[in-house]
């Protein structure tokens, strides 16, 4: 359910960040701040850093940011309602209550998840008692020992009729609940209902909070029309918006920092015995969009791990092109290729962790894999062979929305092109324009439309840059400060506020604010020693490298102060406006995919005007040499 503002409010106000996130990190007050090492990278310098008066905490390692529900949504894996019930009753706010109407559909989803334990319950008796002989021998011949048999809760349907189905009725649970539970087969050609799930092995499938909500069903019989049956769709299940094995292996996936993704039931459990918890996978579908954003919600990086045959590999595949349209900077996915004819149950029974270990370790990005399969469909020997390749990638790479990663994608796939015609170094994988439509790598820098298409500051992802991913004036604002260290004591909290995208800048920034807090930051020889022993100077160098000339001036030590004051106060000015721009920028291109109206189409022009006017701003200081002309 959506929670009113005010709701969310109160629980803000009456648990500081630093009382939540005390219960995951030790914090040490620094100033009006708390610092602690940061949960979501391992560290051995402090930067991670929590405002209770601003209610927000911010880790410059990672570049997490948020107030207490992401917090917990981040280090837990929780849901949104989930973090908002869990700290609501830490608070003591109580939440809305339900409406009848709400009410009698938690009663129904109540008896439904109640039949549901009874329908799990009966399947593990059933396992143990006179039919469960084969298949208690399958599941030893798979390695599946009684106790990892009782951690998944793994069963066996007997082949009876009517078996499941009497045994709920003696419970109490209504014929019509059963088949509303996908537990029964029923329908105008089925006089009497019967059970759905017969001589099979069963994994029972859980939602996030680990209640039991459908089946998936191994057949016994070489016979069966189907080797695996899942439960239907129902109101508790619906089998492409919920990962097997999520509800374990979320805990596990936010502190390894990864999740990995199998194909099956029995590869899941296998690689968790192994010694990866962190394993989940879709169920009996190909990957859904829905599961690839439960699976972001685990890892930014996932790894999909599918069998080594012709089978996995059009799973992979099918995985790229629902992933193209919903990348962004900070999420991808990687792909461990199996050997070929194994599964990663296979892997792990016969090679052990060590053998896992190694396939994961070697995982490749996904423009390697979009790459690899594009070069399958057939050779490259002419001309039109090859401008067919250069089709097929332009077609692919144009479901990706995020404009600046396209760029990056667009030249990664450009030098790929070039290699396979080194003796033709003009052939630059470009098109040119025809009837008013852009260069394939986006409008040269003198067209107006180029601040929309080439603006670096928007996320970038460090697999397609091949270097630095600071920005111009990020690196002006940095090297500022680094040069003129006695700007901190009244500019701190506003160095803290910013968002800055490279990880150079994060952890740069961090050591500036830990100088700060310290009372270290107004001697520069201080500062210099500070980041040699904290590894940073080359990085330092590098950043101040990237600083416009018509910036310069500012890393001048006699710099008039009062003009040095007022540029950095633009800059940070126009930073953060650029940034809410690119994010709004963002949503509403997402908008206008999702509905194509003329409210939407006149928000998207709305933004891109702001944008013009934020760069118009940029421009006329780089003139008049107030700052240098950095791009948003």
């Amino acid at each position: 359910m959506r929670y009113p503002p005010q709701i969310l409010e109160e629980i803000r106000a009456r648990l500081p960040v630093s009382a939540v996130v005390g219960k995951r990190v030790r914090l040490k007050k620094a100033g009006r701040e708390w610092k602690g090492l940061s949960p979501f990278n391992a560290e051995k310098t402090p930067s991670f850093y929590v405002n209770d008066q601003k209610q927000f905490y911010h880790c410059f390692s990672s570049g997490k940011h948020g107030d207490i529900f992401t917090f917990v949504m981040e280090t837990e894996g929780l849901s949104f309602p989930e973090a908002v019930e869990r700290l609501a009753a830490e608070a003591g706010v109580p939440l809305p209550k339900l409406t009848p109407e709400d009410r009698a559909e938690e009663v129904k989803r109540k008896t439904l998840y109640d039949a549901m334990e009874l329908a799990t319950q009966y399947f593990e008796a059933s396992l143990q008692g006179r039919f469960g002989m084969k298949p208690r021998d399958y599941l030893a011949g798979r390695q599946l020992s009684v106790e990892t048999q009782k951690r998944f809760r793994i069963g066996y349907a007997p082949p009876e009729r009517f078996g499941l189905r009497d045994f709920l009725a003696e419970k109490g649970v209504s014929i019509d609940m059963m088949v509303e539970a996908g537990l029964l087969y029923s329908g105008e050609d089925v006089k009497v209902p019967y059970d759905r799930f017969r001589d099979r092995v069963m994994f029972p499938i859980s939602d996030v909070r680990g209640r039991v909500i459908a089946f998936g069903g191994r057949a016994m019989s070489a016979d069966a029309p189907a080797k695996y049956l899942n439960s239907p769709d129902t109101p508790l299940f619906n089998k492409g918006r919920l990962l097997y094995n999520y509800h374990h292996a979320r805990q596990p996936a936010h502190d390894r920092g990864t999740v990995i993704a199998v194909e099956g039931y029995v590869d899941v459990i296998s690689l968790t015995v192994a010694g990866f918890p962190n394993v989940v996978a879709p169920l009996g579908t190909a990957l859904t969009a829905d599961q690839l954003a439960l699976l972001w919600r685990l890892s930014e990086d996932p790894i999909l791990c599918f069998d080594g045959d012709k089978a996995g590999q059009r799973a992979a595949y099918r995985a790229l092109d629902v992933a193209l349209p919903n990348l962004t900077s900070g999420k991808s996915l990687r792909f461990a290729l199996l050997p070929q004819g194994q599964d990663p149950d296979d892997l792990a029974r016969y090679g052990g962790r060590t053998a896992v270990e190694r396939v994961l370790a070697a995982a490749k990005p996904l423009v390697d894999v979009l790459w690899a399969r594009e070069l399958e469909a057939g050779p490259l020997d002419t001309p039109e062979r090859r401008a067919a390749l250069e089709r097929r990638l332009r077609e692919s790479l144009a479901l990706i929305r995020d404009e600046t990663l396209k760029k990056y994608y667009r030249e990664d796939v450009e030098s790929r092109i070039s290699a396979l015609n080194p003796d033709s170094r003009a052939n630059r994988f470009k098109r040119q324009e025809r009837g008013g439509k852009r260069d394939f790598r986006g409008p040269s820098p003198t067209t107006p439309s180029s601040r929309l298409s080439v603006s670096p500051l928007l996320a970038r992802n460090a697999l397609f840059t091949g270097g630095s991913t600071e920005s111009p004036r990020e690196a002006m604002i940095l090297g500022t400060f680094l040069v003129h260290p006695a700007l901190l004591h009244n500019q701190a909290e506003i160095l803290a506020d910013i968002e800055l995208e490279g990880r150079a800048a994060q952890m740069i920034r961090g050591l500036l604010l830990d100088g700060a807090a310290s009372g270290e930051s107004a001697d520069t020889t201080v500062m210099q020693a500070r980041l040699e022993r904290a590894g940073l100077a080359d990085a330092a160098d590098r950043m101040i490298a990237l600083v416009r000339p018509g910036d310069r001036w500012m890393l001048d030590p006699h710099a008039d102060s009062l003009r040095l004051e007022d540029a950095l106060r633009q800059a940070i000015t126009l930073h953060r406006r650029a940034r809410t721009l690119h994010s709004e920028l963002r949503a509403a291109e997402r908008a206008l995919a999702e509905e194509d109206n003329e409210a939407n189409l006149a928000w998207l022009r709305e933004v891109q005007n702001q944008l013009s006017s934020v760069e118009g701003a940029e421009a006329d200081m780089d003139k008049g040499g107030s700052m240098g002309g950095a791009h948003v």
